[in-house]
């Protein structure tokens, strides 16, 4: 039987989001006490820290190295795609949304040839197509996949999508800001060079870093190629593995909140259990809010356990700025929606929260909807035509 998680300690709202999220109240704790960033102690944090995300990763992880990265999640993944490709490279970016859309901003700062398959909002890039967007150009060098495209919540294919790039003997870089900690990515499974992720998401942390795990034939293949000092991948790993130390001053609080975060996820049965309560959370989540009339963006077919996309209602009574206060109001802070076409807002599954919460939140909606006058959450028509679309 799992352990109650209690309610955040404050009184604050809960954070229905895919990052920063809701923290255990050992995981703040941890920040009181001040560190030295040359110490033996935190040194030894750094590598524990380190390790124990490489343990993730499972069979195959002898040949990872895992590199933290000052900053936010974009900050990484810039690292991670200035690092790993080539000057004279080309990426192919798979595009589902903003964090797809994001990687390809990136690769124009950066100067890297690239082109992009851009799926539109939500629907997810198939095997099939990559094969021929790699087979027609053989400039390619990189495919970039983004695990969970928060955007929508959908979960894409990378174990096909990395199946047709190393058939083609081109190498996969996997954002996997949102997923990693809660969705298997094993590299005895799903083949990829690197993988890009953040303290505050899966593994419930706090925000200030980021990480790159990576290859360790790629990392001593980066020497060089970043255009940026702070943000140079083979530059961090080199002098933290000489010295055990960060290159420039570390977020010491943070990494401190992490190893209790990464505790606790060990705790709680590492990745399949993490996984397996988010899951859970998701569907008891889905199943309430659809008892409401809501409907979800995606079929569950692609649901991910990280963050759900719903349509708006029709009903002219629903206004989203007033749902959010009112739903804030109750304890739960939720998500606007990035969809283009039609109007939706997102529900997170992620954080301090189990299967009791979430059905606090179906209730908070629930009233919030009576507080509004709505009767019907039913979403537009052209909200059900978008969402056809995906399932032919």
């Amino acid at each position: 039987m799992s352990v109650p998680i209690d309610p955040p300690h404050l009184g604050e709202p809960y954070l229905l989001t895919p990052g920063p999220l809701t923290t255990s109240l050992a995981t703040k704790q941890a920040m009181l006490r001040d560190w030295g960033s040359w110490d033996d102690d935190f040194r030894a944090m750094t590598l524990e820290m380190r390790t124990r995300l490489l343990d993730m990763l499972g069979e195959g992880q002898d040949d990872f190295d895992c590199v933290p990265i000052q900053g936010s999640g974009t900050f990484a993944v810039e690292a991670m795609l200035a690092s790993f490709i080539p000057r004279d490279g080309k990426a192919l970016v798979l595009a589902n949304g903003a964090y797809g859309k994001r990687s390809v901003q990136t690769l124009e700062y950066l100067g890297r040839d690239h082109v992009v398959l851009d799926k539109g909002d939500y629907l997810p890039p198939r095997g099939e197509e990559v094969a021929q967007i790699l087979a027609d150009d053989p400039a390619i060098t990189h495919v970039i996949a983004i695990h969970c495209e928060t955007s929508s919540g959908i979960l894409n294919p990378v174990e096909e999508i990395s199946q047709v790039t190393y058939a083609a003997g081109r190498k996969l870089l996997v954002d996997s800001m949102s997923a990693f900690g809660a969705v298997d990515l094993q590299p005895s499974k799903i083949r990829f060079e690197a993988l890009v992720s953040s303290a505050n998401k899966c593994i419930e942390g706090v925000p200030g870093f980021g990480f790159v795990i990576a290859r360790k034939a790629e990392l001593e293949a980066a020497q060089g190629r970043s255009h940026s000092l702070s943000l140079d991948v083979h530059a961090q790993w080199a002098h933290m593995n000489k010295t055990g130390q960060w290159r420039f001053t570390p977020p010491t609080h943070v990494v401190a909140a992490f190893l209790v975060a990464l505790r606790a996820h060990e705790e709680e049965g590492g990745v399949h259990g993490r996984g397996a309560r988010y899951t859970r959370n998701r569907d008891v989540m889905v199943e309430g809010m659809r008892g409401l009339g809501f409907e979800t963006l995606l079929k569950d077919r692609w649901l991910s356990p990280i963050i759900v996309t719903f349509f708006c209602p029709a009903d002219e009574k629903f206004d989203f700025d007033r749902f959010y206060q009112l739903m804030k109001d109750k304890g739960f802070i939720i998500y606007p929606g990035k969809l283009t076409i039609v109007d939706s807002f997102r529900v997170g599954c992620i954080g301090q929260m189990d299967e009791h919460v979430m059905r606090e939140v179906v209730e908070a909606a629930g009233a919030s909807l009576k507080e509004m006058g709505v009767m019907d959450a039913t979403p537009p028509a052209i909200a059900l035509a978008e969402r056809a679309k995906l399932a032919a």
